[in-house]
């Protein structure tokens, strides 16, 4: 199964954000199980980078994100995704257009974000990273 990682659960795990830290670092130690694909876009690691390198600095923020691509696929979010977002009459933030349609078109089972109402116009399942955990390990 693929599970989607939006940017705040990056940022969570990169910066060590308690209580949230609990959850999202036990998603992301699904990395490399089988069957298991943990996927983002290079835009979600970017958003990511940004908050990095506020509190850690550009040389740990680089290392951290090297270290967390290692353990993920990054799934296309260009030309289709933004046109569909720009369609999508539903949705009002096209950031979460993007990573919802990166999701969809890459086959996610679902997206696991710390803001389920970002996404309430999703087909694809959404869920917090504990709710995650408990349903999928």
């Amino acid at each position: 199964m693929k599970f989607f990682l939006d940017a705040n659960i990056l940022v969570s795990v990169l910066n060590k954000e308690y209580p949230l830290y609990t959850y999202t670092s036990r998603v992301l130690s699904m990395a490399g199980s089988p069957g298991t694909t943990l996927v983002t876009t290079n835009i979600c690691l970017a958003i990511a980078f940004y908050f990095a390198e506020k509190k850690h600095g550009q040389e740990s923020a680089k290392k951290r994100i090297g270290l967390l691509m290692q353990h993920l696929d990054i799934v296309d979010c260009g030309n289709r995704e933004a046109v569909s977002s720009m369609q999508n009459k539903k949705i009002h933030d096209f950031e979460d257009g993007l990573q919802y349609y990166a999701a969809l078109h890459a086959n996610c089972t679902c997206i696991v974000t710390n803001d389920l109402d970002d996404f309430y116009f999703s087909d694809v399942q959404v869920l917090d990273p504990e709710r995650f955990f408990k349903k999928y390990v």
